[in-house]
């Protein structure tokens, strides 16, 4: 039950951070992607669950972006394709995928899953009690 309540505390979470960040980014967003955006956070907090913290960063960020990206790519499946919602297409952009993916976008993920992985992180230690997080760059810990 407790890992169903910091699921759901964390998908709050990630939904409005994700709503926000896309609200800059384009100037609007949809509802839609409140649940993309929880979904996508929920997942990339899991990486600590099966990973130690002794993963590098960058391999960590690596699984979130393919998580991402998965995710992106389902959501556009089901929101534009099947349910023509329109809400993005990137078939303009080079190396995409039915237009709901893009390379362009995935290293975007990349670069801002670190912070999705650390905001992560220091919200299960300081919210839940969870281990203090601590990071590894290559051979390096930080």
């Amino acid at each position: 039950m407790r890992q169903i309540y910091k699921n759901m505390v964390l998908f709050i979470i990630g939904g409005i951070i994700y709503y926000f960040i896309e609200t800059l980014w384009r100037g609007y967003s949809y509802v839609s992607m409140f649940f993309v955006g929880g979904l996508c956070f929920v997942f990339i907090g899991m990486i600590n669950e099966f990973l130690s913290f002794d993963t590098p960063i960058w391999k960590q960020q690596f699984i979130a972006t393919v998580i991402v990206t998965l995710i992106e790519l389902a959501a556009g499946i089901v929101l534009n394709k099947w349910l023509n919602m329109s809400i993005w297409d990137y078939s303009n952009l080079p190396f995409n995928l039915w237009g709901q993916v893009s390379l362009h976008y995935s290293i975007g993920w990349f670069v801002l899953s670190a912070a999705a992985i650390i905001l992560d992180d220091w919200l299960r230690y300081f919210l839940f009690k969870d281990e203090k997080p601590y990071y590894k760059l290559g051979v390096y810990l930080i």
